[in-house]
């Protein structure tokens, strides 16, 4: 090894004498129980590796074929499972083998490489079921959107281990949301939404690094507005004038105006009378309609926003606190996003987007159409029962019934071969897993590492969560992968790089924590 190293010599030297990039990691004899395999979480590779085994045969459950009955053939989908499954644990190799400094050094060009490939994939002339998010080399074809999500990563890890970096600073937050936003508007230019939506877990990373809270209530708030005020939207209260979804909204937007309120000035009691009050006349308002004259009570609540937004802007000008123009702010920013719901649903989604989300929140029942594969994976998992029906004995499975149910509904053969017992199983491998580097996020002697573990586990949280949500009918058919089960080679190599870089980096956590 030694010989090798010495014949490489006068190449690292070019590159000067700091390049880490193929600097072996030597050790004298006292001190090799602190080399890079005694120091690699062995834990977190075994369950990568089970759930790789487990994967391998829901694809082989998934797929298999009667006329060819050869797992192992490179003509099956299971035969080139496995190649990329060896494809994958030797890119797992090389990404030990390198040092750990190198991602940290290289973080910001493996993120500007990555983005310009995304860049460039939008004018990709190959387009695959209406999307342009596809290389196509030959026989291979690659997913760059696959591969950003450890670039991204990085380059906030970087970003955020700078010295000083503070996310309550205005700047540094607008900073790393530009990192996080930037490969999101790439892939939704090719016309993936659903991979680009799993960027948003990052702001997950950007709470536990100090993030306030108020970003998250926020998102949170958000999707309460456009759900509750497009699922409730026909539903008419009982004077027949006014839509329980509109009425429901507005009344969230004055509680959480009055909240906000009080916590920014500290003065709950303030806050308390103003949700009294629009509680109140709100409540009178709706007795009048339902009694006397029926009429459109959001008109009132409407009153009482605007007379809420003229007290905060007459209280800024008389205490000059700035909680009371971010009360002011939050309450005409979700007036505006409530009343741009409606039309983002019904002009600015594609119609088989829009589909989904109405069959989703429950308005139309189209099991023909946007809603037959989430009803055929529920007939799939439902008949599993709590054993299974066995190993290449799912009939959902078997006639087909399922489409994409080797890639993006994966799940359901697991529930239908193996039962409640075993899906069951395969939930529990992915909470080790997660709570596993949760354990080795936080044990990082440097935010670089710690930021990049967090980046992984929320990218395989939000992954994991949506596609079996998908496929139980929880959450919208999105089309993401289920993490080491779903067919295909992209999705399998990024999160195995998005893994093991984060294991290479917590090998050398005892040399990081001596520099």
């Amino acid at each position: 090894m030694r010989g090798v190293f010495f014949f490489l010599r006068p190449i690292i030297l070019c590159f000067g004498k700091n390049t880490v990039i193929l600097r072996p990691v030597m050790y004298k004899n006292s001190d090799r129980p602190h080399g890079v395999l005694a120091s690699l979480d062995w834990v977190t590779i075994a369950i990568y590796l089970m759930l790789l085994t487990v994967g391998w045969i829901s694809v082989c459950g998934a797929t298999y074929s009667f006329a060819h009955p050869d797992i192992f053939s490179m003509e099956t989908r299971s035969g080139m499972q496995l190649l990329w499954i060896g494809t994958s644990l030797a890119l797992a190799l090389v990404v030990l083998l390198l040092d750990d400094r190198v991602y940290d050094m290289f973080a910001y060009v493996i993120y500007a490489l990555l983005l310009l490939l995304l860049v460039a994939t939008i004018f990709n002339p190959h387009s695959i079921k209406g999307s342009h998010s596809w290389l196509v080399l030959g026989p291979l074809r690659l997913q760059p959107a696959e591969f950003a999500k450890f670039a991204t990563a990085l380059a906030l890890g970087k970003l955020m281990s700078v010295y000083g970096f503070n996310l309550r600073s205005w700047r540094d937050l607008l900073s790393a949301i530009v990192v996080i936003v930037l490969p999101m508007g790439a892939i939704v230019l090719q016309r993936e939404t659903g991979s680009a939506l799993v960027y948003l877990s990052l702001f997950l990373v950007l709470y536990r690094e100090g993030m306030t809270g108020n970003v998250l209530f926020l998102g949170l708030a958000a999707v309460l507005y456009f759900v509750i005020g497009i699922r409730f939207a026909g539903t008419l209260m009982p004077d027949d004038m006014t839509s329980v979804g509109r009425y429901v909204v507005l009344w969230l937007i004055q509680v959480f105006t009055a909240a906000m309120t009080a916590t920014f000035i500290h003065d709950w009691q303030r806050g308390l009378k103003a949700i009294a009050l629009c509680m109140g006349v709100t409540f009178v308002a709706t007795l009048f309609s339902t009694y006397v004259i029926p009429f459109d009570v959001a008109w009132v609540q409407y009153l009482l926003l605007a007379g809420m937004i003229g007290w905060l802007v007459w209280m800024w000008a008389k205490e000059r606190l700035p909680g009371y123009v971010l009360a002011a702010t939050f309450a005409l920013g979700s007036v505006a996003f409530y009343g741009a719901a409606d039309y983002t649903l019904n002009h600015v989604l594609e119609p088989h987007q829009r589909v989904r989300i109405n069959v989703l929140l429950g308005l139309e029942e189209d099991l023909a159409g946007a809603g037959y594969n989430v009803h055929q994976s529920e007939i799939a998992i439902g008949s599993g029962g709590l054993r299974g029906k066995g190993f290449l004995n799912g009939t959902q499975t078997k006639l087909k019934f399922v489409p994409e149910q080797e890639t993006d509904f994966i799940f359901c053969t697991v529930g239908e071969e193996e039962g409640f017992f075993g899906s069951a199983g395969v939930l529990l491998l992915f909470l080790a897993l997660i709570l596993r580097l949760i354990h080795l996020a936080e044990r990082q002697p440097t935010r670089f590492g710690r930021v990049y573990g967090y980046s992984v586990v929320s990218i395989l949280l939000f992954h994991v969560t949506i596609n079996v949500g998908m496929v139980l009918g929880l959450m919208p058919v999105i089309g993401i992968p289920l993490p080491f089960f779903s067919y295909g080679g992209s999705s399998l190599w990024g999160f195995t790089l998005l893994l093991f870089i984060f294991l290479r980096i917590d090998a050398g956590r005892s040399r990081a924590a001596d520099d």
